[in-house]
């Protein structure tokens, strides 16, 4: 079981960068970087709700489940 971060794809769309987001959210870039890189075990609900009105998106735009050794865009 894989949980795959879209972050960055959502800050392209958004042509946001990660300095505003983490501003806008309230937390450090730093943790905007290990979110983005799949490098935490949990997010706070605060948190991605806020990150959601930020971006203007859902739960789901940003977080992805794959089964193991699913690609991408396999249904």
């Amino acid at each position: 079981m894989t949980i795959v971060v879209n972050l960055d794809v959502m800050l392209a769309r958004r042509k946001m960068r990660s300095r505003e987001l983490a501003e806008r959210v309230g937390i450090t870039e730093q943790n905007i970087s290990l979110l983005k890189s799949g490098k935490v075990r949990g997010v706070r609900f605060d948190t991605l709700a806020a990150i959601c009105e930020v971006l203007q998106c859902q739960p789901g735009d940003i977080l992805e489940y794959r089964p193991d050794g699913a690609e991408p865009g396999d249904a």
